[in-house]
């Protein structure tokens, strides 16, 4: 855990502008098995300080790799500088955003440490389960991974905090061949937020998970390929929150609303079905922990939840402090920084539809001709809310019951239009934590949703 060296300078801070000073260490500890070898063995750490000024509309920022009383110092006096040198050359003349209550938000989880010979005999009696039960597969692979960083914030106005996250994950992958002999893959993400001790305390536990994934892989292995064209379908959890994250989270960031993305001209608009409602949750989610909990951003504002959609009227953005005073809304804490070296960006935290009141087997048995689809393995979207997702696994529907398998496949379309064809929705949540987003610099995650039936374009072979 970091030591505070930054509180006292507080002192130094120019007044008049808005300052920020972080300290910050990033972690990330991981091995890889392929076929028993062991592949990878890594174990970083990145620290440092910086500090943000903000004045008249500009900021000045300076961050350095070390993390020390004089380290706080030097980047405050020359973000301080660069404020002054950015706002003589540019001159925006902006009036400071509004001042928050200021506070201080304690620490909420403790990050501790692992050793490394902890995770390397992990995911060998992992992968020693695999090839007792399942020594037919073509390759498989095992995968420990964990990653935190450790934040140390100070602000003139707003909240002070220590913020830490870690979370920590195992990765199996497995790969056999159809019975027409072409090579197939599935993979299971399992983890969460928290340190690797506290999720993995015994490999025994992860058993009838394995299983479970090896018998969709047999089911796969049977699979056929989905027919072309705009289908109805069912999305899994996992496809609605990649959807509730890509397609339409991005569009939904004020940064780039004011850069032009498709949400601009639609705020307060219908952008989908009345039964459509998607929040990006702070730290809570439907009376629990979200998968990875943000109590503070990096700009000292405490978190709260950001309503995007409700009612499938899109009613507000995601916003950083100097943004929500443009778009006369309130900030929730979405200015994120991944690295001590980065500035904070609008980015999203546990981005989810709402569940609605639909039981998944009426949903299924709704469906006369159409497919189940369960598992992604990666998507795109662009700020027009155009999307693009994987499909690595699904069924066929037939008359209202699941049929076939399918083998990996694409759907296709334009959120707010998809969003609108939604006409029923399930009233359960799946989440999905392990992966990053990409948006300039990479950041820790949660997606999630329900099971939603609606039409799409579905690429066939």
């Amino acid at each position: 855990m970091l030591e505070d060296f930054i509180s006292s300078k507080k002192s130094l801070f120019a007044p008049g502008v808005h300052t920020e000073l972080r300290a910050q260490e990033n972690r990330q500890r991981g091995v890889s098995l392929i076929k028993g070898n062991l592949t990878a063995n890594i174990r970083t750490e990145v620290s440092g300080v910086c500090a943000r000024v903000y004045k008249n509309g500009v900021c000045g920022f300076s961050s350095t790799a070390q993390c020390s009383a004089a380290a706080a110092e030097s980047v405050l006096k020359a973000a301080t500088e660069n404020a002054a040198f950015m706002d003589r050359h540019i001159g925006k003349g902006k009036t400071l955003f509004p001042a928050l209550t200021p506070g201080m938000l304690p620490v909420k989880k403790e990050i501790r440490d692992t050793e490394q010979s902890a995770y390397v005999d992990f995911v060998k009696e992992l992968d020693a389960y695999i090839v007792s039960k399942y020594p037919q597969l073509t390759s498989r692979s095992v995968m420990a991974r964990e990653d935190s960083m450790d934040k140390i914030l100070c602000t003139s106005d707003g909240f002070d905090g220590h913020i830490t996250s870690p979370r920590s994950y195992i990765y199996v992958f497995m790969n056999t061949e159809t019975v027409a002999g072409a090579p197939i893959e599935l993979f299971k993400p399992i983890g969460g937020f928290g340190n690797f001790f506290e999720n993995f305390d015994d490999p025994k536990k992860l058993y009838a998970q394995i299983d479970a994934l090896y018998e969709r892989l047999m089911q796969k292995r049977e699979g056929v390929y989905a027919e072309a064209g705009y289908k109805t379908v069912v999305l899994g959890g996992e496809l609605t929150g990649m959807l509730a994250h890509e397609a339409v989270g991005h569009t939904v960031e004020a940064d780039l609303v004011l850069g032009g993305s498709v949400a601009g001209p639609n705020l307060n608009k219908r952008v989908g079905s009345e039964l459509v409602n998607l929040v990006d949750f702070a730290h809570t989610a439907f009376g629990k922990q979200a998968p990875l909990p943000v109590w503070l951003d990096d700009e000292g504002t405490p978190a709260e939840d950001a309503v995007i959609i409700k009612d499938g009227i899109l009613t507000g953005y995601m916003n950083n402090r100097e943004s929500a005073a443009h778009f006369n809304m309130k900030p929730l804490g979405n200015a994120r920084a991944w690295n001590f070296s980065d500035e904070p960006l609008i980015r999203m935290r546990n981005t989810a539809v709402l569940p609605g009141r639909d039981k998944l087997e009426d949903i299924i048995a709704s469906v006369e001709d159409g497919y189940y689809l369960l598992d992604t393995n990666n998507g795109q979207a662009d700020t027009t809310g155009e999307f693009m997702f994987g499909v690595c696994f699904g069924y066929e529907i037939k008359n209202g019951k699941l049929a076939r398998p399918i083998l990996d496949t694409t759907i296709s379309g334009i959120a707010f239009d998809m969003l609108k064809t939604v006409d029923m929705v399930s009233d359960t949540v799946s989440w999905a934590s392990s992966g990053f987003c990409g948006k300039k610099q990479p950041m820790p995650v949660g997606i999630g949703g329900p099971e939603l039936r609606c039409k799409v374009m579905i690429g066939g072979r």
